[in-house]
């Protein structure tokens, strides 16, 4: 017989919650009793069983089954999904019938046969786990929902070898369950990567759940991660599932990973090794079953090497390592990118536009983005917003240079130094063709030819 969890016997007669207890012992996780039905709620909060025995009668009155009643309503109060089971010795079937429509589970008769009074509480146990994961479903359902709603599939544009190193990665992880550490700055599409090992994995259509942990103030992240039971903190009204819990089945994705506190990473790590976690509140453990996929813009050895990152939880997360490559090294997926922002925000802000003239171009191209494909996007919004005409020209692009940037670039006067770094960054933008580097320099190809062989490059 299955094991029957956790059941809270309420009665005021010594020798029924002994031989209850010396009945159940071997079919039930743990057993608690309690004399009186003030002490209900107490184990309510504390013990949060599974399935609730309660006595009809107690010192009021011998028959009526009033206080019975009494606190059944006060259980349904604390816990509306409550398996409660009426026991009487003065049963009959009004009674039986008033006691389900009051929201009791099920009735048992004093004295009970054994073997009735196990399928009872065999049933009441199912209807238990029943109800959980008809909550767990809905909260799953809801995630779904709003994932879908609120994150619309994102193309990813890239014709760069960068690019295409990164979609043949997630291509060849199509069919594992490997935990995933994505690596890039900020503004790379870190997410939308992970979007997309999602939809490519097994676990398609299942929850997709997301925590950005660098915006979750660190007290709030054990009930966030794990759950909370009702009661377990000031403003724990009723229980929550946490994101692993709902995740159970599909993707937990953790963004900004680097920013979690070592205390934090330890209880993770305990989680992720052990597949099980607790809600605030409660002492009984949860099964959970997700695969991870990590992001963050830390260099994340560095902080193992300075002590601020486990090293272990490290070796969890990162079965396999994938580094979303910076724009500036993307060359000509800059040009592809801020078409595709032109297109749509062209059609947004409906303005005829067809897009970017030559030195335009030419701008985006030298321009180092430091937010990345995130300020570009916000870039080309704003140059539609503003610009006239059927082109972008060079004036509709403003970049601002931060202090840090302008003092390392002033630092640089040598000349030799100055034209290795220029040369060396249109190659890197052109993707090695050196007649779009010479292009972007204002040299001819021979030129430039004769500078690489000068430079050693």
């Amino acid at each position: 017989m299955e094991q029957l969890g956790k059941i809270l016997i309420v009665d005021d007669n010594e020798d029924v919650l002994f031989a209850l207890n010396l009945l159940l012992e071997p079919y039930v996780e743990k057993i608690k009793v309690a004399i009186t039905p003030d002490r209900i709620e107490y184990f309510m909060t504390t013990f949060q069983p599974d399935i609730i025995l309660l006595d009809m009668n107690f010192s009021r009155d011998a028959i009526s089954g009033q206080e019975g009643f009494d606190s059944l309503k006060q259980i349904l109060s604390i816990d509306p999904q409550a398996v409660v089971i009426f026991m009487t010795a003065y049963a009959d079937t009004d009674k039986a019938v008033k006691a389900i429509k009051a929201g009791a589970t099920d009735f048992i008769p004093k004295p009970w046969e054994k073997e009735k009074l196990l399928a009872t509480l065999s049933s009441g146990m199912k209807l238990r786990r029943s109800r959980s994961e008809v909550n767990l479903l809905k909260e799953q359902v809801e995630v779904l929902s709003n994932g879908m709603a609120g994150c619309p599939e994102e193309a990813i544009i890239g014709d760069s070898e960068a690019m295409q190193d990164v979609f043949s990665t997630v291509e060849k992880l199509r069919d594992t369950d490997a935990n995933i550490l994505i690596l890039g700055e900020n503004g790379t599409g870190k997410d939308v990567i992970a979007r997309m090992l999602y939809r490519n994995s097994p676990r398609y259509g299942k929850p997709f759940v997301t925590i950005d942990l660098g915006s979750i103030p660190e007290q709030l992240f054990e009930s966030e991660l794990f759950g909370y039971e009702k009661g377990a903190f000031t403003d724990a009204r009723k229980s929550k599932a946490g994101r692993m819990e709902v995740a159970t089945g599909g993707t937990l994705f953790l963004d900004e990973i680097g920013n979690l506190s070592l205390p934090m990473q330890a209880k993770l790590l305990t989680a992720i090794e052990k597949r099980q976690i607790s809600r605030l509140g409660s002492t009984q453990a949860t099964s959970i079953d997700v695969r991870l996929i990590c992001a963050t813009n830390a260099d994340i050895r560095h902080l193992v090497e300075n002590g601020e990152f486990r090293q272990d939880l490290l070796y969890r997360i990162n079965t396999i390592e994938l580094r979303i490559p910076p724009l500036r090294e993307r060359g000509n997926d800059i040009l592809l990118l801020a078409e595709h922002f032109l297109q749509r925000y062209a059609r947004k802000y409906q303005k005829e536009m067809r897009g970017l003239n030559r030195e335009a171009k030419n701008k985006l191209l030298k321009y180092a983005w430091p937010g990345n494909v995130r300020e570009l996007q916000h870039t080309m919004e704003r140059a539609v917003i503003l610009g006239d005409g059927s082109l972008l020209r060079p004036e509709n692009f403003m970049f601002q240079v931060s202090a840090l940037r302008q003092r390392k670039e002033d630092e640089v006067l040598n000349l030799e130094q100055l034209e290795r770094q220029a040369v060396e960054r249109a190659m890197r933008i052109s993707e090695g063709n050196v007649t779009r580097a010479a292009e972007y320099l204002g040299i001819t190809r021979f030129a430039l030819y004769r500078k690489l062989e000068k430079l050693g490059l």
